[in-house]
């Protein structure tokens, strides 16, 4: 079932923050944390939540890393958060510039310390799998979104187009938090037969 050995222990597992207490530490983003949080509660169907019981029926528990300045962290962490709630997952957050070591124990295509990292351990602190950064719904909606403004907004503002491009990918968020479900879904059905 394991595919390798994580230098994250149970002891160090049970360091980590529970996501309210991450939450209460951050410094920055609590209202883009708490806004996303409320599209979280709309991205799990009572299909998935039943499916999330049953990982963790199995053992199944999670760490994420993150930083509350980075915005792939304050729209996707609270899905992940919201599969916890539901299915009483255990789950830690550790920050990751504090915790480098599990960071790149996990690279993005095995170089860059991407956020958020969500991986899932069974009850024996076994590594079962993990999910970088968003779904491939997103990296590719996020693609066009640039190529469609470099085309319309060409010559504009650079900030104009920064914001254009925020406006454009947080309208997209709830349905890639969806996506993230259905990623996440696939991974652990795979690992744990379910």
């Amino acid at each position: 079932m394991t595919e390798k050995t994580s230098s994250v222990t149970a002891d160090r597992f049970k360091q980590g923050f529970t996501y309210a207490d991450f939450i209460a530490q951050i410094n920055v983003n609590q209202d883009r944390f708490a806004q996303n949080d409320g599209t979280a509660k709309e991205a799990l169907t009572d299909d998935d939540s039943a499916f999330f019981k049953k990982a963790v029926e199995n053992g199944c528990k999670v760490l994420v890393l993150g930083e509350d300045w980075c915005p792939d962290v304050y729209r996707g962490m609270p899905v992940i958060a919201r599969i916890a709630e539901v299915s009483g997952m255990e789950m830690r957050v550790f920050p990751r510039d504090l915790n480098l070591d599990v960071a790149d124990e996990f690279l993005n295509n095995g170089e860059f310390r991407s956020i958020p990292t969500v991986v899932f351990f069974n009850a024996d602190q076994e590594y079962l799998g993990h999910w970088i950064e968003r779904p491939a719904l997103a990296h590719k909606e996020t693609a066009e979104i640039t190529k469609e403004l470099e085309r319309d907004m060409a010559g504009q503002d650079e900030q104009a187009i920064s914001q254009a491009r925020r406006e454009r990918v947080n309208a997209r968020y709830p349905a890639w938090q969806k996506d993230t479900v259905r990623e996440i879904r696939e991974l652990l059905g795979q690992k744990l037969g379910i």
